[in-house]
């Protein structure tokens, strides 16, 4: 049986295009943040809120487990990419959430073309993976704050310290 949330999951990024492309027939702005989003925490549901006000349409590119590994070691994730998507997409704000195994969204970036990429403001404009495809393509790039205090690598090593 599939839920709500289920439906907002893709891998197929040939029917995620085909999606965003109707919101944008539609009139629709498509926001797309990335990130691993292992271990979701407040600050993690702050940032993603607020990169949904900059829109209509919220795409989340999650990184599969194996980018994830590529990226923040061999221990990591902690929780599985189907997980973490699940949770994602249980977000009343967010309208979609896609995979990708790259260790950078730009492949993805590039299939999707949204209206506005997001990042945090821990990142400079010029060096947000995309943002020339997104400018080059009339699109947007802004950075938001992050939470501060929040952090899934703090929270893991508060956890082994138990």
């Amino acid at each position: 049986m599939s839920t709500k949330s289920s439906k907002k999951i893709l891998s197929d990024r040939n029917k995620a295009s085909e999606i965003v492309a109707g919101w944008k027939k539609a009139g629709n702005k498509v926001v797309f943040t990335n990130g691993c989003f292992d271990l979701i925490h407040a600050g993690h549901v702050e940032y993603l809120e607020k990169a949904s006000e900059k829109g209509d349409k919220l795409i989340i590119g999650l990184n599969s487990d194996s980018s994830v590994r590529n990226i923040k070691g061999k221990e990591r994730p902690i929780v599985n990419q189907y997980a973490r998507a699940k949770v994602l997409a249980a977000l009343g704000f967010v309208d979609m959430v896609v995979f990708f195994e790259e260790d950078t969204p730009l492949e993805l970036i590039m299939s999707l073309k949204p209206t506005t990429l997001i990042k945090g403001a821990d990142y400079n404009i010029s060096n947000i993976v995309g943002a020339d495809f997104v400018i080059e393509n009339g699109g947007k790039v802004e950075t938001i704050e992050l939470v501060e205090g929040f952090s899934t690598t703090n929270i893991i090593e508060k956890i082994k310290r138990l």
